[in-house]
């Protein structure tokens, strides 16, 4: 058996992340929708994460962002699922049910359906919240990944969702 049945690009960034992470004392979690816990498996493949990984919550439902990360029904329905209100309210509930330092969340549409001409597939929108920032430093992207399938909207969100959990990326 293989150390790592995910792809080597993926697990090289989670490996990055992990050690970059722990030089800066910080400790992650994630939130995750579309991805799945496609990051949290990324970020967990690396042997010690214990020490900087604290958490993962993969909410796929509007209910469970709600009810586990305290997504407001109100910003759910307003904005929907896929939105820089609900990615923001997601990392700032990963932060809220957890210890870590600094969370990302991420929420989009991975296909092949569920597209609209607005939101199309390959729609992801990352948000990434840092415990004691102030309130209205709200880093937060809309991203429009090719449309070529729905594991490669899925690679491609958790690779820039790694980015985004890089302490160099924090002036972003």
């Amino acid at each position: 058996m293989p150390d790592s049945i995910l792809p080597p690009i993926l697990v090289e960034l989670a490996d990055r992340v992990i050690i970059a992470n722990r030089r800066a004392g910080r400790t992650i979690a994630v939130a995750e929708s579309c991805t799945g816990g496609l990051v949290s498996a990324a970020l967990t493949e690396i042997a010690g994460s214990s020490d900087v990984f604290e958490a993962g919550f993969v909410t796929y439902s509007n209910d469970m962002k709600a009810e586990l990360l305290k997504v407001s029904h109100d910003v759910l329905e307003t904005f929907g699922a896929v939105s820089i209100a609900t990615a923001w309210a997601m990392a700032q509930g990963a932060l809220l049910n957890s210890h870590a330092h600094v969370a990302v969340a991420i929420t989009g549409i991975a296909g092949p359906g569920g597209g609209t001409e607005q939101k199309p597939v390959g729609t992801v929108v990352f948000a990434r919240a840092e415990r004691g920032a102030s309130p209205d430093k709200i880093v937060a992207d809309m991203r429009h990944f090719d449309n070529d399938g729905r594991g490669g909207v899925r690679l491609q969100a958790a690779l820039c969702a790694l980015e985004l959990l890089l302490p160099e990326s924090s002036g972003a």
